[in-house]
């Protein structure tokens, strides 16, 4: 039985709780939570925050782009890349004012390797961001 491996990376944001940046387990590796935010900042690309920490301004289009980077960054650090992704669900706090350029940006990253998708709607995150991805990777052969 394969005992699962605990990976983090060196490059994407520090976890904002107790829990690894990915697991493998056998030929799967499985991604926690992933936000835009970057490593060793609490700056959230395009966002806007007033002085009590509310969200008064985003750019979707950012934290889309940050977000994807991010995932890279654990893929990679983890020994694995963009095209190991075979499943992969959408966290938006606005599905109806975000869908459609998220949906957009996703084509473009995932225009060739097209793992199923889930998107819903939440009311929030953990942290004043708009999108969070949960991913998992096939390693196998």
């Amino acid at each position: 039985m394969n005992t699962p491996q605990r990976h983090d990376s060196s490059k994407a944001p520090e976890p904002v709780g107790l829990y690894p940046h990915a697991r493998r387990v056998g030929d799967f590796l499985y991604l926690s939570g992933v936000g835009p935010r970057q490593r060793g900042s609490k700056v959230i690309p395009g966002v806007t925050l007033d002085d009590q920490g509310n969200i008064i301004a985003y750019d979707i289009e950012a934290q889309c782009h940050s977000v994807f980077q991010n995932i890279r960054y654990i893929l990679e650090d983890a020994g694995a890349s963009w095209a190991n992704i075979i499943d992969v669900t959408v966290f938006l706090t606005n599905m109806k004012a975000d869908f459609k350029t998220y949906n957009r940006i996703y084509a473009e990253y995932f225009h060739d390797n097209q793992p199923c998708r889930t998107t819903v709607e939440i009311i929030s995150l953990p942290t004043p961001i708009a999108i969070e991805l949960k991913v998992i990777a096939w390693l196998g052969q």
